[in-house]
């Protein structure tokens, strides 16, 4: 393809199409504020400017930690003029996870809102990489969780005295927007986005700028039929921390023209109401959400509301059937990866319910036995696939070469999660044959989980792993754990230590005690033998005994 294909398609230079195109069109709703394309656009650029005087150029990388906001989707645009590259983190990240990305990723800036400091501030003290720390000013929401300009203040005294710079969001745009452009191609990587590890730390997954256009490309024309318009606004609570709000809202939305609603956070008591007062028509909430808005006491006027489409998945058959009827909206699930987007759709008008749709044509894809060879018709086995476009999937993992030779062994990328298709060709899930877990909507590292219960003293080994959510099609945390000769714990010191060294969503739900965990002839845990067991007469259920963990 030529020179010019290579440097249309990225992300900035989509939105300066568009914000010319579109101008004062409104692209964003945000609680009481509404920004314009060209808003966008001209935020983003002084974004830039400000980043490029910290000293921010071509390559280098910038975390994240914040809840959805503007400023968010203002930065990555920046980032994107500047060929630069985000490092987006989940807030709820803590001690040493928190610490090894932030580290591992070398950021040289950090932006935060100021709420996170307390996470973030044994890195901040110990890293040589980091220069320069952004805080976001409070807000109505800050507010009334008590967070003040007078708390920032002080939060930048705290950040000056580890001998880095401290400046306020509006210090960082308080310039006319003429930035240094960079040459910005196609296979620059735009985001470095950490996923859940096998047998080891969470794996960086750097991403290139035609990933995400081409993802936009695949919901529009495949998913959608083209369908989304001008007139169409998206639904986008999913946090910007993830993919998924990326490439079902944000970027699609910008593709067509069409506007956003986003929001913080999901909000169930909110959802409805917010999907009429905007006309929402389509929505990047999907997955573990439906279960919780199926909950709410039925209403004669559920089907009452302009939404049509909800992207995004897993959602079981049962769920499915129960929700679309009721709320008058079709559910469209999909095969999810960070490293490879969406290789797997279903459309509007092509779909089987409870399944990831068909492969996209621009895909190549086999399911193998351990072997590598192709497995028969409904016969499960691990999902690999290749791309026919360029940059339309992941660099690599991040300073990982051997993990990134691995994953593209017999040049197929391996998934590491075992499907099946059926004789329609339409995709299933069966199982993950990674040691990986998935609770609402959050990829956990088995790895992690351990390495953090292994650090208490009493402890001498355990085992994390996934058990069925009577809620939901995903998994909640359990973890067996064995206890060094003559040492004592509860269940409720083992999670108090957990709470202080990982992300709520981590913390196990499920604890048993047991004398000794079962093993292979190689002294490899066999967690399946573990998941078969299950919840025991002997487990401990953290939501039954009444403990409430502290976000």
């Amino acid at each position: 393809m030529s020179q010019n294909i290579a440097r249309e398609r990225v992300m900035h230079r989509l939105l300066e199409r568009q914000a010319e195109k579109y101008g004062q069109r409104t692209y964003m709703y945000f609680e009481d504020k509404k920004f314009s394309y060209k808003d966008l656009n001209d935020f983003a650029s002084r974004v830039a400017r400000g980043l490029q005087d910290l000293g921010i150029a071509k390559g280098d990388k910038v975390a994240v930690v914040m809840e959805n906001c503007p400023e968010y989707i203002f930065l990555m645009f920046a980032l994107s003029k500047l060929g630069a590259v985000e490092v987006p983190i989940n807030v709820f990240h803590k001690g040493e996870i928190m610490n090894y990305m932030v580290d591992h990723s070398d950021c040289s800036i950090v932006v935060m809102q100021v709420q996170y400091i307390d996470r973030l501030e044994s890195i901040l003290q110990k890293s040589n990489k980091i220069k320069a720390v952004v805080l976001m000013e409070s807000s109505g929401e800050d507010q009334k969780s008590g967070v003040t300009n007078a708390t920032v203040a002080a939060v930048k005294e705290r950040i000056a005295s580890f001998g880095k710079k401290a400046l306020g969001w509006p210090e960082l745009m308080g310039n006319d927007g003429n930035y240094q452009k960079a040459d910005v191609i196609w296979s620059d990587p735009l985001l470095l986005l950490y996923t859940s590890g096998t047998t080891g730390l969470s794996k960086g997954v750097l991403l290139p700028q035609n990933l995400f256009y081409s993802m936009a490309e695949r919901f529009c024309n495949w998913v959608l039929e083209g369908n989304l318009g001008e007139d169409d606004c998206i639904y986008v609570p999913s946090p910007l921390f993830h993919a998924h709000a990326w490439h079902a809202g944000i970027n699609l939305a910008l593709l067509k023209g069409a506007r956003i609603l986003l929001r913080r956070r999901f909000s169930a008591s909110a959802h409805w109401d917010d999907i009429r007062r905007f006309n929402c028509t389509y929505s990047a909430a999907g997955g573990p959400r439906l279960p919780i808005l199926l909950a709410a006491e039925p209403s004669p006027n559920d089907a009452d509301n302009p939404l049509r489409v909800i992207l995004g998945g897993p959602a079981s058959e049962k769920i499915c059937n129960a929700f679309e009827p009721r709320f008058g909206v079709k559910v469209l699930e999909f095969y999810g990866s960070t490293e490879l987007g969406a290789p797997a759709m279903n459309t509007v008008s092509n779909r089987k319910i409870g399944s990831c749709g068909r492969m996209l044509p621009d895909f190549l894809f086999k399911i193998a036995d351990d072997d590598g060879a192709e497995v028969g018709v409904n016969q499960p086995g691990e999902f690999l696939v290749r791309v026919k476009q360029p940059y339309a999937m992941m660099l690599e993992y991040y300073k990982m070469p051997e993990k990134t030779v691995e994953a593209w062994r017999d040049l197929w990328f391996h998934t590491g999660d075992r499907v099946r298709v059926d004789e329609d060709g339409y995709i299933h899930f069966v199982d993950r044959k990674k040691d990986s877990i998935r609770r609402r909507g959050e990829n956990i590292s088995s790895f992690e989980v351990e390495r953090v219960i292994n650090s208490h003293p009493a402890v001498l080994e355990s085992a994390a792993y996934g058990v069925e959510s009577e809620f939901t099609d995903d998994d909640e945390v359990m973890v067996s754990l064995v206890l060094k000769p003559g040492q004592t714990l509860s269940p409720e010191e083992l999670i108090a230590h957990c709470e202080g060294e990982m992300a709520y969503f981590m913390v196990p739900r499920y604890v048993r005690f047991v004398k000794e965990l079962p093993k292979n002839a190689v002294n490899r845990v066999e967690k399946f033998k573990l998941r078969e067991e299950g919840v025991t007469s002997d487990t401990w259920d953290r939501e039954k005994s009444g403990y409430k963990l502290k976000r």
